[in-house]
């Protein structure tokens, strides 16, 4: 019996288990919880899942393109600062330092923010560098940040908050939780969530719409949001607007070993956690924290506004051949449908400086 079992079996005593206080356990229990391992879970071979920077540096040179124009828009501010909460394994900060060139790459300074020890001892290996140089910077997650201009950027940030799954079965909304003989849906009490989940199902409820609901969601907008004194907000992460997740029927996720399932009740604390983000309500709390312009398109719909593609074809000619290959897979795996390109999105706010 692990640990963690143990803690688990303990609160099953005392009554039904809601699922998100299991996620919050499983991935960020100080000891025991699947963000807090030595090992990290990213990558290929022996890993449990990847994410668009095990493909590729791409996207962060889509992401430097972006941000350029950003910067530009602030009026060219020295420095622009660069916050990536949730930030791994620093390689998309690593991605976007290196393509950022000029007067532009001169005034970027970098802040990777991650508590999860194998992300930060990734981190200082990828960043090496740029950490020396002072263009980029580790920070705590409970270091307090002086407000600055610039962009606050997160790369599958949302869907690992812990998420509480409801479900209407044509009469009434249930939760699901775990309960000393399994998981099971119980009937719900009225709530903020199954307020904001009927008011945005468009064409009415049907039986089996559902949806995840995160309750720190306002909490970190608010958070993130104090330190922009102004910039861009970019959000990339997988999920829909809420009447596409509610029709769903979204559950949480559990990824072990490159398989995905609904099972997140077994192994926890061994197994990776997520959730459907909603956007509709990611750009609410956005607006409410002060920054407008909030919106969110598909990744590979991002991908063709903002990245750089004739440039990159023409700069790829020079490449060998399996260099080729391998930048045309990586923008294939951002792009196509059937890859990340419709699965994720992303979304933009801004705030102007006061």
């Amino acid at each position: 019996m692990t640990d963690l079992k143990a803690l688990v079996e303990a609160r099953l005593a005392q009554g039904p288990l809601p699922a998100a206080e299991a996620m919050a356990l499983a991935l960020y229990h100080p000891e025991f919880g699947y963000y807090r391992r030595a090992q990290g879970p990213w990558g290929f071979e022996g890993a449990d899942y990847y994410t668009a920077l095990d493909l590729g540096p791409l996207l962060g040179e889509a992401l430097a393109v972006r941000l350029e124009r950003a910067w530009e828009r602030l009026g060219r501010p020295d420095p622009f600062v660069v916050l990536e909460p949730g930030a791994g394994r620093g390689w998309l900060g690593r991605d976007l330092l290196q393509a950022a060139g000029g007067a532009f790459g001169a005034a970027l300074r970098y802040l990777h923010r991650d508590d999860n020890p194998a992300a930060a001892a990734a981190a200082r290996l990828a960043l090496a560098p740029h950490l020396a140089s002072g263009r980029a910077r580790i920070v705590a997650q409970a270091e307090p940040l002086e407000p600055f201009r610039g962009a606050i950027l997160s790369n599958e940030l949302f869907d690992a908050l812990p998420a509480q799954p409801y479900r209407w079965d044509g009469e009434g909304w249930s939760y699901e939780a775990l309960t000393v003989d399994g998981p099971a849906w119980l009937r719900a009490e009225p709530c903020d969530a199954i307020d904001w989940f009927t008011s945005q199902a468009e064409g009415g409820l049907e039986a089996g719409d559902g949806a995840p609901w995160c309750a720190d969601l306002p909490g970190l907008v608010g958070d993130l949001a104090r330190v922009l004194k102004g910039g861009l907000f970019l959000a990339i992460d997988y999920g829909h607007t809420a009447s596409r997740v509610l029709d769903k029927g979204s559950d949480l996720r559990r990824y072990k070993g490159h398989t995905v399932d609904g099972a997140w009740w077994e192994e926890m604390g061994r197994a990776d956690l997520t959730a459907d983000v909603d956007f509709t309500r990611l750009a609410l709390h956005l607006e409410r924290a002060g920054l407008g312009e909030a919106g969110h398109v598909s990744l590979s719909a991002w991908i063709r506004d903002h990245a750089p593609l004739a440039t990159w074809e023409a700069a790829w000619q020079t490449l060998d051949a399996a260099s080729r290959v391998k930048r045309m897979e990586n923008l294939l795996q951002l792009t196509l449908p059937t890859a990340m390109g419709e699965r994720f999105r992303v979304l933009e706010a801004w705030r102007s400086c006061d």
